[in-house]
């Protein structure tokens, strides 16, 4: 997704009047910005879209830390207002790759590094996740490759 498509995205959201889906786009653009002035660059320069979708995953992971202790907290009603949030910035992301398909790249990839035992599972881990970042969740990957050597 690009800065273009945020700011297109916001004046739908705005015309709409969808107050959920706007303030979720504004935080997203807020931290675009963030980003850039960090970077050294101006809030008026464009962030590539790997970074964007990085802004935006980590919005994600927010949102789900924040589902969690709400719903442990007991406090159900703002959970609901995170889980709505969590849908809207879930539909800005592109599709993760299945466990199927990760398997598939773990199994090339041990067999490329020579990996056979679970000693060097932690060096096939790091080289996966080097090659699958942002195309794959962390969690399914370390599931395939501690199922590979189980």
């Amino acid at each position: 997704m690009k800065q273009t498509d945020l700011r297109e995205a916001m004046k739908d959201a705005m015309r709409a009047k969808d107050a959920v889906r706007l303030s979720v786009i504004r935080g997203i653009l807020t931290a675009v910005t963030n980003e850039l002035v960090a970077k050294g660059g101006k809030p008026t320069d464009e962030l590539s879209e790997e970074d964007i979708t990085a802004i935006i995953r980590r919005a994600s992971k927010q949102r789900k830390d924040s589902i969690e202790q709400f719903e442990k907290g007991g406090r159900a009603d703002l959970a609901e207002g995170e889980k709505a949030e969590l849908a809207i910035i879930e539909s800005m992301l592109p599709a993760l790759m299945s466990e199927t398909d990760v398997r598939a790249a773990a199994t090339a990839k041990a067999a490329e590094l020579g990996i056979t035992d679970k000693e060097k599972a932690n060096q096939l881990m790091g080289a996966l996740m080097k090659d699958l970042k942002g195309k794959a969740d962390g969690t399914v990957v370390k599931a395939v490759v501690d199922s590979m050597f189980a």
